[in-house]
């Protein structure tokens, strides 16, 4: 077969192996939280639980990341609110659910009752319905990316301007959704849920069934990034991200061709957003912060940018570093990974991914061709 029309395979089987078997571990961790009592050496608390989904969603938005910045070349530095509009959108429901067991015993919620609001506003219509909820997790990042990426595509910003108002954009929802008058918590965001689809949140089935959900959900949109990146509209976006102009020439409008990737990413980016609720507790307009969305940046470029797994990668170890780090050293975390990241440009461009496969290659036997060219050269 012309190896030209052959698909690219993307992942090793030594990467496939390692997969199935990361699968398989994380899938046993709730299992092992059901099936064993406190004390066996094979029971795992209900906090590492939690730990695991949340990286879980981190990985999520990382491999969105990666999409847009890895593939298509389009770095932004605004992720923060797609992410945090998916939580504030399931967070909606999360909170028309509690009913009236809240402090106040009022059909509101808590902060609207201590806001005097007298009734819900018009954008928390039907809200109390779970299907409406998931389907405004999906439209709403959705759709604000589709509106700002087709303004911002169609004017051809790129590159650094490109970055700096995809952090101005989060930046200004961070600020609207910390005033109170937005119906949205101001500061304190939303909390204290009780009850989804009608089961007790923190009971440790209805835990375990997030946390596979989110396992679920994470391996389906790597398949779907690595189905896309595979595809000839991938190679596509990988012209996009080399060489736009020249892609241009040939008759291709890489317009459409962002928009759809940046939208889709958008969306992944809300439902990692929307699973990450329910497990930690609590959505707030910090979220929403720069700081967060630079900190995807980060994950996305010490795995590896532009391998899929790579960010996934970058999501668990950064983060189980912050976990370790905040724990023994709360004062210094910054300054760690502002340091993992320098050392990262400087040593690792290629991310921790790269790093593998470079010494795989280093330690690859030579091939007979290899050979048979090495030694035509010494005879000259």
């Amino acid at each position: 077969m012309n190896a030209m029309i052959m698909r690219p395979s993307l992942f090793s089987r030594p990467a496939w192996t390692g997969i199935v078997v990361c699968t398989v571990i994380l899938a046993l961790l709730p299992l092992c939280n059901l099936a064993f009592p406190e004390g066996s050496a094979l029971h795992v608390s209900g906090y590492t639980i939690a730990l695991v989904g949340k990286f879980m969603c981190y990985a999520m938005a990382a491999l969105a990341l990666d999409l847009v910045w890895g593939y298509t070349g389009i770095l932004s530095l605004g992720h923060g609110v797609f992410f945090a509009l998916g939580g504030y959108a399931h967070g909606m429901y999360l909170m028309r659910a509690i009913g009236r067991d809240g402090v106040y015993q009022s059909d509101l919620p808590d902060f609207m009752v201590f806001l005097n609001w007298k009734a819900y506003p018009w954008y928390w219509w039907m809200t109390e319905h779970f299907w409406f909820a998931m389907l405004l997790v999906v439209l709403v990042p959705g759709l604000l990316a589709f509106v700002f990426g087709y303004f911002a595509f169609r004017s051809r910003i790129k590159g650094v301007y490109f970055s700096i108002i995809t952090q101005a954009m989060t930046f200004a929802f961070m600020l609207l959704f910390f005033r109170n008058d937005t119906g949205f918590g101001g500061n304190n965001g939303f909390t204290d849920f009780k009850r989804i689809l009608g089961f007790t949140i923190t009971a440790p089935g209805t835990k375990a069934a997030i946390y596979l959900v989110t396992l679920a959900l994470l391996f389906g949109a790597l398949f779907l990034c690595r189905l896309i990146v595979t595809s000839k509209l991938g190679r596509v976006l990988q012209g996009v991200r080399d060489s736009e102009s020249r892609l241009m020439f040939i008759g291709y409008n890489p317009l459409w061709f962002k928009l759809f990737v940046w939208t889709l990413s958008a969306v992944i980016c809300g439902i990692a957003g929307a699973l990450y609720v329910p497990q930690v507790g609590i959505i707030n307009p910090s979220e929403m912060s720069p700081a967060n969305s630079i900190e995807m940046v980060i994950w996305a470029a010490v795995g590896g940018r532009g391998t899929l797994l790579g960010p996934i990668i970058g999501a668990f170890t950064v983060n189980g570093l912050k976990s370790w780090f905040t724990a023994a050293f709360p004062d210094l975390w910054l300054y760690a990974l502002g340091l993992i990241f320098i050392l990262v440009t400087l040593f690792l461009p290629q991310g921790i991914v790269g790093l593998i496969q470079k010494l795989k290659k280093r330690d690859a036997p030579p091939s007979p061709a290899g050979e048979g060219e090495a030694a035509t050269k010494e005879a000259a």
